[in-house]
C-alpha cells in the first residue's frame, strides 16, 4: 500500500524545528513493510493544507498526518480532513475524560479549549496518547485510510509504537517485510564509491542500494524485500559480500556502530593502550574515545598542547623541531606522538597538529592542513590530509581521520 506522510506546521517551513516525524515515521513504516513514496509539508493554513490533503488522497492508499491535533485555533489539521470528507467532528467522550484526568493528575485546571482535542470525525477509531492530550485519528473513508497523529516527537513515537503499528498489521497485513543494513565507510568520497559500485548500482532490484553523505563518512545502506526476515538477511548477505569485495578496508562498521566504538573495540580485543597529544582537535579525538564505555582499560592520558611551549615542555618536541619546521609540520607530529606515548609509557601514541581556521593559514600550509602521527614501539607512521570547512567541522573531520588512522595501525 502507498503511503502519503503529510507534516503540518509554520514552523517546520521556516526551520524553525527540524522534522524529525518524517523520518521516523518513514523508517517504521518501511520496516513494517507499508511503501512511504511521498513526503509533504504544509504551513498552518487552510487552504494550501486542504490542497496537499486533496493531492494526497488521490495517489496514496494511507494519508499519515502529523501535527495540528492542539487545543488552540492554529491547530486544524482534523477540521480541515474532516470538512475535505464531508464528515462531522462529534464529541468523544473517553477522549474527553482521559484530558480531563490528565489535568487532574497535574493538578491544574483544564482550558476550556483543550476539550476540542476530544472531538474527532464521525466514525473514528481512536488511538489513545498515553504520552499528552491529544489522541490519535483513524478514519476508514472510500477505500482510503487517514490517520491523524499528534506532533510532538515523544507522543508521535510512543503512539506509532503502541497503537498505530498494532492497529495495521492486524487491519493491513503486509505480504513482505523490509530490512536494511548500513555500511560505514572512510577514506572515499561518495562519488568515488559510486564509481567503485557502479554496475552493481545499475543492476540492482532487490535488494537495494542507496548511497548517504555524512560527515566524515559515506553510508552504503542495502534493503532488501521479501516475506520474512531471513530471506532478507539472505539477500543481504549475498549483496554485502559483492559490496566488502570493491570496498574492503574502508568498510569500518555495519548499523549503528560508531568509528570511536570500532576503534575502542579493537583497542581491547588487541589488549593496547593509548595516549593523544591533540593540538588543532582540542581533546576532540580523547572525547570520543572516553565516550565509549570502559575507555580506562585503554586511555592512559591525553594532553591538549596547543601552544609549542607545552609542545615541548610537557610533550618533550625538541625546540629545534618547532624552529626548523613549524608547528603543523610532520616532524613535529611525530614528536607529539613519541613523546606523549613516551610521557604515558603507552603502546601507541597519537600526535595531530593543524590549522583548523578561519585565520592562521599560508600559501604553503592553507587552512586545513593537518598531519596525524601514529607511534609504536618499532615505528611511527604520519599522514598529511587536507580538509574545508569552517573551524567546527573541519575539528570533526580531523578527529574522525584520527580514529580511522589508529583503527588502520591496529588492523595491520
Amino acid at each position: 500500500m502507498i503511503v502519503e506522510l503529510i507534516t503540518t506546521g509554520s514552523e517546520l517551513l521556516l526551520g524553525e524545528i527540524v522534522n524529525t516525524n518524517s523520518a521516523y515515521l518513514s523508517s517504521a513504516l518501511n520496516q513494517a513493510g507499508f511503501d512511504v513514496v511521498y513526503h509533504s509539508t504544509v504551513g498552518d493554513n487552510r487552504a494550501r493544507m486542504r490542497s496537499v490533503m486533496e493531492i494526497a488522497l488521490e495517489r496514496a492508499d494511507i494519508v499519515i498526518t502529523s501535527g495540528g491535533l492542539g487545543p488552540t485555533l492554529g491547530d486544524f489539521t482534523k477540521e480541515v480532513m474532516a470538512d475535505l470528507l464531508g464528515l462531522p467532528l462529534c464529541l468523544h467522550e473517553p477522549s474527553l475524560d482521559k484530558i480531563k484526568c490528565f489535568f487532574a493528575h497535574r493538578h491544574t485546571h483544564m482550558p476550556v479549549n483543550n476539550k476540542k482535542q476530544a472531538m474527532v470525525p464521525e466514525g473514528s477509531y481512536i488511538l489513545n496518547n498515553s504520552c499528552g492530550t491529544a489522541p490519535g485519528i483513524v478514519i476508514q473513508h472510500n477505500n482510503k485510510v487517514i490517520i491523524h497523529l499528534p506532533g510532538p516527537p515523544h507522543e508521535l513515537k510512543t503512539m506509532v509504537k503502541d497503537e498505530l503499528l498494532p492497529y495495521l498489521s492486524k487491519h493491513y497485513p503486509q505480504e513482505a517485510i523490509i530490512v536494511s543494513k548500513e555500511l560505514h565507510t572512510y577514506g572515499l568520497g561518495e562519488s568515488t564509491v559510486d564509481e567503485t559500485l557502479r554496475d552493481i548500482l545499475l543492476a540492482q532490484s532487490n535488494p537495494t542500494i542507496a548511497l548517504l553523505a555524512r560527515p566524515g563518512e559515506i553510508l552504503v545502506r542495502i534493503t532488501a524485500k521479501a516475506n520474512n526476515t531471513t530471506v532478507a538477511e539472505e539477500l543481504i548477505a549475498d549483496m554485502e559480500k559483492q559490496i566488502r569485495a570493491r570496498l574492503g578496508n574502508i568498510i569500518f562498521s555495519t548499523d549503528d556502530k560508531t568509528m570511536e566504538e570500532v576503534v575502542a573495540e579493537s583497542l581491547l580485543s588487541n589488549k593496547k593502550t593509548i595516549a593523544l597529544a591533540e593540538s588543532c582537535t582540542g581533546g576532540l579525538v580523547t572525547s570520543r574515545l572516553t565516550d565509549v564505555r570502559g575507555a580506562s582499560a585503554y586511555l592512559i592520558g591525553s594532553v591538549v598542547c596547543y601552544s609549542n611551549d607545552i609542545k615541548e615542555k610537557q610533550i618533550g618536541v625538541p625546540h629545534q623541531t618547532l624552529l626548523d619546521y613549524g608547528a603543523v609540520s610532520e616532524p613535529t607530529a611525530r614528536a607529539m606522538a613519541e613523546g606523549v606515548r613516551r610521557l604515558n609509557e603507552t603502546d601507541i601514541g597519537v600526535g595531530v597538529t593543524g590549522i583548523a581556521g578561519p585565520d592562521g593559514g599560508t600559501p604553503e600550509k592553507p587552512v586545513g592542513t593537518v598531519y596525524i602521527a601514529v607511534a609504536g614501539k618499532d615505528e611511527t607512521t604520519c599522514r598529511l590530509c587536507h580538509f574545508t570547512g569552517n573551524r567546527t567541522t573541519i575539528k570533526r573531520l580531523v578527529s574522525q581521520a584520527v580514529l580511522n588512522e589508529i583503527r588502520n595501525y591496529l588492523n595491520r
